[in-house]
Protein backbone atom coordinates (compact mmCIF):
# COMPACT_ATOMS: atom_id res chain seq x y z
CA UNK A 1 0.00 0.00 0.00
CA UNK A 2 2.86 2.34 0.91
CA UNK A 3 4.59 1.59 -2.41
CA UNK A 4 1.37 2.36 -4.31
CA UNK A 5 0.97 5.65 -2.44
CA UNK A 6 4.54 6.66 -3.20
CA UNK A 7 3.94 5.79 -6.84
CA UNK A 8 0.88 8.04 -6.97
CA UNK A 9 2.82 10.89 -5.40
CA UNK A 10 5.63 10.45 -7.93
CA UNK A 11 3.10 10.48 -10.79
CA UNK A 12 1.49 13.74 -9.72
CA UNK A 13 4.91 15.28 -9.08
CA UNK A 14 5.94 14.49 -12.66
CA UNK A 15 2.82 16.15 -14.08
CA UNK A 16 2.97 19.20 -11.81
CA UNK A 17 6.64 19.74 -12.57
CA UNK A 18 6.21 19.49 -16.34
CA UNK A 19 6.51 23.29 -16.49
CA UNK A 20 9.04 23.60 -13.68
CA UNK A 21 10.63 26.71 -15.14
CA UNK A 22 7.61 28.58 -13.77
CA UNK A 23 8.21 27.29 -10.24
CA UNK A 24 6.36 29.28 -7.59
CA UNK A 25 4.49 31.33 -10.19
CA UNK A 26 1.10 31.37 -8.49
CA UNK A 27 -0.60 32.82 -11.58
CA UNK A 28 -0.06 29.61 -13.56
CA UNK A 29 -1.38 26.08 -13.56
CA UNK A 30 0.39 23.99 -16.20
CA UNK A 31 0.12 26.11 -19.36
CA UNK A 32 -2.82 28.21 -18.17
CA UNK A 33 -2.30 31.72 -16.79
CA UNK A 34 -4.64 33.90 -14.78
CA UNK A 35 -5.45 37.06 -16.73
CA UNK A 36 -5.67 35.23 -20.07
CA UNK A 37 -8.66 36.03 -22.29
CA UNK A 38 -11.58 33.65 -22.80
CA UNK A 39 -10.67 33.39 -26.49
CA UNK A 40 -7.10 32.29 -25.68
CA UNK A 41 -8.11 29.73 -23.04
CA UNK A 42 -10.78 28.33 -25.36
CA UNK A 43 -8.15 27.84 -28.05
CA UNK A 44 -5.81 26.11 -25.60
CA UNK A 45 -8.45 23.52 -24.67
CA UNK A 46 -9.82 23.17 -28.21
CA UNK A 47 -13.16 24.78 -27.38
CA UNK A 48 -14.99 27.86 -28.62
CA UNK A 49 -15.67 31.01 -26.58
CA UNK A 50 -19.36 30.44 -27.26
CA UNK A 51 -19.07 27.17 -25.30
CA UNK A 52 -18.54 29.13 -22.09
CA UNK A 53 -21.60 29.26 -19.87
CA UNK A 54 -22.87 32.71 -18.99
CA UNK A 55 -23.51 32.69 -15.24
CA UNK A 56 -24.35 36.38 -14.76
CA UNK A 57 -24.50 39.27 -17.22
CA UNK A 58 -24.80 42.29 -14.97
CA UNK A 59 -23.33 44.32 -13.43
CA UNK A 60 -20.28 42.29 -14.57
CA UNK A 61 -20.11 39.41 -17.04
CA UNK A 62 -19.32 36.11 -15.30
CA UNK A 63 -18.61 33.11 -17.54
CA UNK A 64 -17.33 29.60 -16.89
CA UNK A 65 -15.72 27.01 -19.13
CA UNK A 66 -15.14 23.39 -18.08
CA UNK A 67 -12.29 21.35 -19.51
CA UNK A 68 -11.69 17.65 -18.98
CA UNK A 69 -8.10 16.73 -19.91
CA UNK A 70 -7.93 13.94 -22.50
CA UNK A 71 -7.03 10.53 -21.13
CA UNK A 72 -3.85 9.31 -22.78
CA UNK A 73 -3.33 5.78 -24.04
CA UNK A 74 0.43 5.99 -24.43
CA UNK A 75 1.97 3.65 -21.81
CA UNK A 76 5.20 5.67 -21.89
CA UNK A 77 3.39 8.72 -20.47
CA UNK A 78 1.89 8.98 -16.97
CA UNK A 79 -1.88 8.81 -16.63
CA UNK A 80 -3.77 12.09 -16.23
CA UNK A 81 -4.65 12.64 -12.53
CA UNK A 82 -6.89 15.68 -13.14
CA UNK A 83 -10.57 15.01 -13.68
CA UNK A 84 -11.50 18.54 -14.75
CA UNK A 85 -10.57 22.20 -14.65
CA UNK A 86 -13.20 24.91 -14.28
CA UNK A 87 -12.10 28.28 -15.68
CA UNK A 88 -13.94 31.36 -14.40
CA UNK A 89 -13.90 34.65 -16.33
CA UNK A 90 -14.81 38.15 -15.22
CA UNK A 91 -15.53 40.53 -18.10
CA UNK A 92 -13.64 38.22 -20.45
CA UNK A 93 -10.51 37.66 -18.34
CA UNK A 94 -9.55 34.48 -16.49
CA UNK A 95 -9.50 35.24 -12.77
CA UNK A 96 -10.03 31.83 -11.11
CA UNK A 97 -9.20 28.18 -11.80
CA UNK A 98 -10.66 25.19 -9.99
CA UNK A 99 -8.66 21.99 -10.52
CA UNK A 100 -10.37 18.76 -9.41
CA UNK A 101 -8.33 15.58 -9.13
CA UNK A 102 -9.65 12.20 -10.20
CA UNK A 103 -10.56 10.24 -7.07
CA UNK A 104 -8.80 7.10 -8.30
CA UNK A 105 -5.58 9.04 -8.96
CA UNK A 106 -5.33 10.32 -5.38
CA UNK A 107 -6.70 7.25 -3.61
CA UNK A 108 -4.79 6.59 -0.41
CA UNK A 109 -3.03 9.96 -0.35
CA UNK A 110 -3.10 11.91 2.89
CA UNK A 111 -3.35 15.67 3.31
CA UNK A 112 0.40 15.77 3.99
CA UNK A 113 1.06 13.80 0.80
CA UNK A 114 -0.85 16.30 -1.32
CA UNK A 115 0.76 19.28 0.40
CA UNK A 116 4.17 17.82 -0.38
CA UNK A 117 3.17 17.25 -4.01
CA UNK A 118 1.91 20.81 -4.54
CA UNK A 119 4.82 22.32 -2.58
CA UNK A 120 7.26 20.68 -5.01
CA UNK A 121 6.01 23.14 -7.64
CA UNK A 122 4.82 26.16 -5.70
CA UNK A 123 7.16 26.25 -2.69
CA UNK A 124 6.50 26.16 1.04
CA UNK A 125 2.87 26.19 2.13
CA UNK A 126 1.00 27.86 4.96
CA UNK A 127 -1.69 26.00 6.88
CA UNK A 128 -4.11 28.74 7.89
CA UNK A 129 -7.44 28.24 9.60
CA UNK A 130 -9.40 29.47 6.59
CA UNK A 131 -12.08 28.69 4.03
CA UNK A 132 -12.51 29.40 0.32
CA UNK A 133 -15.80 30.45 -1.29
CA UNK A 134 -17.56 28.95 -4.30
CA UNK A 135 -20.35 31.37 -5.22
CA UNK A 136 -21.06 29.84 -8.65
CA UNK A 137 -20.30 26.12 -8.16
CA UNK A 138 -23.34 24.12 -6.96
CA UNK A 139 -21.41 20.80 -6.65
CA UNK A 140 -19.45 22.40 -3.82
CA UNK A 141 -20.70 23.81 -0.57
CA UNK A 142 -20.65 27.59 -0.23
CA UNK A 143 -17.26 27.29 1.45
CA UNK A 144 -14.59 24.63 1.78
CA UNK A 145 -11.96 24.28 4.51
CA UNK A 146 -8.44 25.05 3.32
CA UNK A 147 -5.86 22.32 3.91
CA UNK A 148 -2.90 24.41 2.75
CA UNK A 149 -2.37 27.75 1.05
CA UNK A 150 0.30 29.27 -1.18
CA UNK A 151 0.00 33.00 -1.78
CA UNK A 152 1.74 36.26 -2.52
CA UNK A 153 0.51 39.84 -2.69
CA UNK A 154 -1.54 39.17 -5.84
CA UNK A 155 -2.43 35.48 -6.08
CA UNK A 156 -3.80 32.79 -3.80
CA UNK A 157 -3.66 29.02 -4.36
CA UNK A 158 -5.65 26.81 -1.99
CA UNK A 159 -5.67 23.05 -1.53
CA UNK A 160 -8.82 21.51 -0.09
CA UNK A 161 -10.66 18.21 0.10
CA UNK A 162 -14.09 18.47 -1.49
CA UNK A 163 -16.87 17.71 0.97
CA UNK A 164 -19.09 16.79 -1.99
CA UNK A 165 -16.91 14.19 -3.71
CA UNK A 166 -14.16 13.46 -1.14
CA UNK A 167 -11.37 14.20 -3.58
CA UNK A 168 -8.59 16.78 -3.49
CA UNK A 169 -8.93 20.00 -5.44
CA UNK A 170 -7.08 23.26 -5.92
CA UNK A 171 -8.62 26.68 -6.39
CA UNK A 172 -6.35 29.54 -7.42
CA UNK A 173 -7.23 33.14 -8.20
CA UNK A 174 -6.21 36.75 -8.54
CA UNK A 175 -7.17 38.14 -5.12
CA UNK A 176 -8.14 41.61 -6.31
CA UNK A 177 -10.17 40.46 -9.31
CA UNK A 178 -11.74 37.62 -7.31
CA UNK A 179 -12.98 40.18 -4.78
CA UNK A 180 -14.39 42.36 -7.58
CA UNK A 181 -16.09 39.36 -9.17
CA UNK A 182 -17.50 38.34 -5.77
CA UNK A 183 -19.10 41.78 -5.34
CA UNK A 184 -20.48 41.60 -8.88
CA UNK A 185 -21.94 38.13 -8.25
CA UNK A 186 -23.58 39.27 -5.02
CA UNK A 187 -25.13 42.25 -6.83
CA UNK A 188 -26.32 39.94 -9.62
CA UNK A 189 -28.02 37.65 -7.10
CA UNK A 190 -29.67 40.68 -5.48
CA UNK A 191 -30.90 41.94 -8.84
CA UNK A 192 -32.33 38.51 -9.67
CA UNK A 193 -34.19 38.43 -6.36
CA UNK A 194 -35.59 41.92 -6.93
CA UNK A 195 -36.69 41.09 -10.47
CA UNK A 196 -38.05 37.62 -9.64
CA UNK A 197 -41.65 38.72 -8.72
CA UNK A 198 -42.06 40.73 -11.94
CA UNK A 199 -40.55 37.95 -14.05
CA UNK A 200 -42.93 35.45 -12.49
CA UNK A 201 -45.89 37.79 -13.10
CA UNK A 202 -44.78 38.21 -16.73
CA UNK A 203 -44.47 34.44 -17.11
CA UNK A 204 -47.97 33.82 -15.71
CA UNK A 205 -49.45 36.56 -17.94
CA UNK A 206 -47.75 35.18 -21.05
CA UNK A 207 -49.00 31.70 -20.23
CA UNK A 208 -52.55 33.03 -19.82
CA UNK A 209 -52.30 35.08 -23.04
CA UNK A 210 -51.01 32.06 -24.98
CA UNK A 211 -53.82 29.92 -23.59
CA UNK A 212 -56.44 32.50 -24.53
CA UNK A 213 -54.95 32.88 -28.01
CA UNK A 214 -55.11 29.12 -28.50
CA UNK A 215 -58.70 29.09 -27.19
CA UNK A 216 -59.82 31.80 -29.65
CA UNK A 217 -58.13 30.00 -32.54
CA UNK A 218 -59.83 26.73 -31.67
CA UNK A 219 -63.21 28.43 -31.32
CA UNK A 220 -62.90 29.69 -34.90
CA UNK A 221 -61.62 26.46 -36.43
CA UNK A 222 -63.48 23.78 -34.48
CA UNK A 223 -66.24 22.08 -36.46
CA UNK A 224 -68.75 19.73 -34.83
Amino acid sequence: MKIMRLGLIALILILLSASGIHSQDLSKYRNFSIGTSLASVSKQVDRRPIDAEVIYQQPGLIQELTWCPPVGFDPSRPAEPVEKVLFSFYNGGLYRMLVVYDSSAIKGLTNDDMIRVVSAKYGAADRPVAHVNFPTNPPYTATEKVIARWEDSQYSLNLFRSSASDTFAIVMFDKRIDAQAGVSIAESVQLEQQEAPQKEADRVKKQADDSESERQKNIKTLRP
